[in-house]
């Protein structure tokens, strides 16, 4: 099993969730992060003031599968959440040693 964590903008979380749903991903966990990358945040104008945002507001999506449908989870979150401009995010993927469904103790891949 794999562990996928993928940082995204906030605006593209309905339409990653929608396609992850469509292709038979039933679980997801959603959290709210900040931070940056490489464009080191970005600047906004308020009431003619500029102001410099060093932590980027962000959602980072979890995700656990099986070994056979990694591929088709990235490509999905790729195709879905990348708008082609400077701060689309980053997956990374990691291994998973076990999962265990406390409510019924299933284990593997059918606590998934």
């Amino acid at each position: 099993m794999k562990k996928i964590e993928a940082i995204i903008r906030p605006h593209k979380l309905d339409e990653v969730h929608s396609a992850l749903q469509e292709a038979g991903f039933n679980g997801l966990t959603v959290s709210e992060v900040r931070g940056y990358g490489r464009q080191k945040g970005h600047k906004e104008i308020y009431r003619g003031s500029e102001y410099n945002i060093e932590f980027v507001p962000k959602l980072k999506l979890e995700l656990v599968c099986d070994d056979d449908k990694l591929e088709s989870a990235i490509s999905i979150v790729i195709n879905t959440a990348k708008t082609g401009q400077v701060g689309d995010g980053k997956i990374f993927v990691m291994n998973v040693e076990e999962t265990i469904r406390i409510r019924t103790e299933e284990s593997g891949t059918t606590a998934l």
